[in-house]
């Protein structure tokens, strides 16, 4: 080894050594001011009711705050917290939308999916349903198909924006059901609920956790869930899969921090996220309202994601869908 290379040898090292304890020492220090979680929809939505789930039971000596920031299909919130500082004080509960989906949809990206985050934990799944309003004459998925080829482009399906799970579940109903009605996105369902229950939109595949309550209520009407099985919340309302073989959306919501943030910070995170959603009281909650609980590690959601960025893709490409 040349005499140079040798003596700068210790230089590295020291080097090295700074870095890593600098990344300890952040760690062993965090939290030090109140944790950030931006929910990337409004409030009363399935993101939100976990954001804030997580927000009411940590217990990581600072306090966790929820910041709605909806707009563009959860681009704008995304975005924010993917160029905040890659310190853990600021997180977003991303959806399938912001982390899969919107990647295919919109010709324009604020943030990468993947290079501007790192993940943290994978928190639940859970189908869309959809619900239709109580005047609409259909009560099953082939009633509804059969109305739709007699009224074409005559009804309205709602979502809470472009590039959302409750959007491209519309999307892909058309694209197998040769079909066509007409999207209408608003800034989120609190918006569009009132809506479809007044009339002016006639149906919407929104988030089960949002919409059974509702439908139980007998506020609009559940005519099937999206995912491939039926959910143990809804056991009595079929899939639209047992009309139209094929058909299958779940939704998912994870936890992401900025690209960089250091790994025991992640990790201590995610040990708060195991702790709180394994809560039985917690477990209990999201059953009921249709989440099926996976805390996964940050490698675990790294994995998912990246084959759900394939799978939207298809989808997005194979339903025409697009997004400015």
């Amino acid at each position: 080894m040349p005499p140079a290379c040798s003596r700068l040898l210790p230089w590295f090292a020291a080097l090295l050594l700074c870095a890593a304890t600098t990344t300890s020492a952040l760690a062993q220090g965090f939290p030090s001011k109140p944790i950030r979680v931006v929910v990337t929809f409004p409030a009363g939505g399935a993101p939100d009711i976990l954001a804030r789930l997580f927000a009411d039971k940590a217990q990581l000596g600072q306090p966790v705050v929820i910041d709605n920031v909806p707009g563009a299909g959860g681009n704008i919130g995304a975005d924010k917290v993917a160029k905040s500082p890659a310190d853990g004080h600021t997180l977003v509960m991303g959806t399938v939308g912001t982390h899969s989906i919107n990647g295919a949809l919109y010709s324009k990206m604020p943030y990468d999916m993947v290079k501007d985050f790192t993940p943290v934990a994978h928190v639940a799944s859970a189908p869309n349903l959809l619900v239709v309003n109580n005047d609409l004459p259909v009560k099953t998925v082939a009633e509804l198909i059969a109305y739709l080829k007699a009224n074409p482009n005559k009804l309205s399906f709602g979502s809470p924006g472009i590039g959302s799970s409750v959007h491209v579940s519309g999307e892909l109903f058309k694209s197998l059901t040769g079909t066509s009605m007409q999207h209408v996105p608003y800034k989120g369902r609190q918006f569009a609920i009132p809506d479809l229950v007044g009339g002016q939109i006639q149906l919407m595949f929104d988030n089960m956790p949002s919409a059974l309550p509702m439908a139980k209520e007998g506020k609009i009407r559940a005519v099937a869930q999206t995912t491939a099985k039926r959910s143990a919340a809804a056991p009595g309302v079929p899939t639209v899969a047992e009309t139209v073989p094929g058909f299958e959306a779940t939704t998912w919501f994870a936890m992401f921090a900025p690209a960089g943030t250091p790994k025991d910070v992640v990790a201590k995170i995610n040990a708060e996220m195991q702790r709180v959603f394994k809560l039985p009281d917690v477990v209990d909650k999201m059953k009921t309202l249709g989440l099926e609980p996976w805390i996964s590690t940050p490698d675990e959601l790294a994995t998912y994601q990246a084959s759900e960025i394939v799978k939207w893709a298809k989808v997005v490409k194979d339903s025409g869908a697009k997004a400015e």
